[in-house]
């Protein structure tokens, strides 16, 4: 996981430096940081959370070849659509990629939840509807792109299914499992809004992907339908952890952002509806407005636990405390960030790539400082968590 981490941190830098220098299209830029950055991070999260929701073993080691499989495929579609001559397969060979490593991870999860003890943790059915998402999205591109036909709304169909679907559910999901556990209390309607949630958050996928590849009424319906989700869960998190997300330090006030982020993308996108054509610039404010106050917010929570997994430490405390400083600042810089960039202002790109750098110092400086905290535990070996 670690590793992940930082191929994802490598994969949203390298993005932004390429929507800066516009020496891409920006296609490219985004498929490099969705398929080769986030998609194996979400998979690589998913093996770490799958076997706390159903309450059984840590994954086989087989299971982690699954993300870099996925990421590989991230690359080489990448690689495609930055030179279509030179690679005239290569978004086929990377979308079948990104389909073998979803349909090998489904497969894992649907076996562990058979061999959960007692019914597994609502937030799975979440893992695997966004992987069914992530199965919708990539076939189409095996199967029809090579015709040609509808290519322009298949094309718009496998982003949305990708970002709101895979992306977007796997996120929500995982959110209101990691909030508890940052702010250090519980949340006990979490298990009961998560299953009431999903269908409306399905729904939401189906109509704003449908519709943005055919019916743009659809789409707006679908952004909709998808805002009652977060709606409640911000609701929940207001008067459940109040004093911990408004709080200027530490990994819950950076969830809380990223969930503002989203909601404030679902709004754009209800305008883009209402005004064709002006949505070319979405897929860069989800990244910078979105995705990186998430994948920040959770790695300052989750990233200890993965680098060194066992009792909690003085270490992990530590490390903590150094990657959340002036998280609520660090989130608010890439949700502004992600505005401009809607908007067209450069300035956008370069605000979300200097926040992106001081991050990856802070990070640096964190295992710098720490190392001397030691591995000593600092107490109970805590029953295995998400973080």
């Amino acid at each position: 996981m670690p590793a992940l981490v930082l191929d994802a941190l490598a994969a949203f830098a390298a993005a932004l430096a390429l929507w800066l220098s516009a020496s891409v299209p920006t296609a490219a830029a985004a498929h490099l940081v969705l398929a080769a950055g986030i998609l194996p991070l979400i998979l690589g999260a998913m093996t770490h959370f799958v076997p706390v929701l159903t309450r059984g073993p840590a994954h086989a080691p087989a299971i982690r070849a699954i993300p870099w499989c996925a990421a590989a495929g991230g690359l080489i579609g990448a690689a495609a659509m930055a030179s279509p001559a030179l690679y005239p397969f290569g978004i086929q060979a990377g979308a079948a990629l990104a389909l073998a490593g979803g349909l090998g991870l489904l497969g894992w999860i649907v076996r562990r939840a058979r061999a959960a003890i007692g019914a597994p943790h609502p937030c799975l059915y979440w893992y695997v509807a966004a992987i069914a998402f992530l199965v919708l999205a990539h076939t189409p591109q095996i199967v029809f792109f090579p015709a040609g036909a509808h290519r322009g709304a298949l094309r718009s169909f496998h982003l949305h299914a990708n970002t709101l679907g895979f992306v977007g559910l796997s996120a929500i999901g995982t959110l209101q499992v990691l909030m508890p556990t940052a702010a250090g209390r519980p949340d006990p309607g979490a298990a009961a809004r998560l299953r009431r949630d999903l269908p409306w958050a399905v729904a939401g996928v189906l109509l704003a992907a449908a519709g943005a590849a055919w019916n743009s009424p659809f789409a707006a319906a679908g952004a909709l339908a998808l805002l009652v989700p977060a709606g409640r869960l911000a609701r929940a998190w207001f008067a459940l952890f109040r004093r911990e997300i408004l709080a200027r330090d530490g990994a819950a006030p950076a969830l809380a952002l990223a969930l503002a982020g989203y909601v404030a993308l679902l709004a754009a996108g209800i305008d883009h509806t209402l005004h064709p054509g002006s949505g070319a610039r979405l897929p860069v404010a989800f990244v910078a407005g979105f995705l990186l106050p998430l994948v920040t917010g959770a790695v300052s929570q989750l990233f200890p636990v993965w680098l060194r997994p066992g009792a909690q430490t003085q270490w992990h405390t530590c490390m903590r405390r150094a990657l959340g400083r002036h998280a609520a600042l660090r989130c608010a810089c890439f949700i502004v960030a992600g505005a401009l960039a809607d908007r067209g202002y450069a300035a956008g790109l370069a605000l979300a790539a200097a926040t992106l750098a001081l991050f990856a110092c802070q990070l640096a400086l964190a295992l710098r400082r720490c190392a001397g905290d030691g591995p000593r535990a600092s107490g109970r070996r805590s029953r295995p968590g998400p973080g």
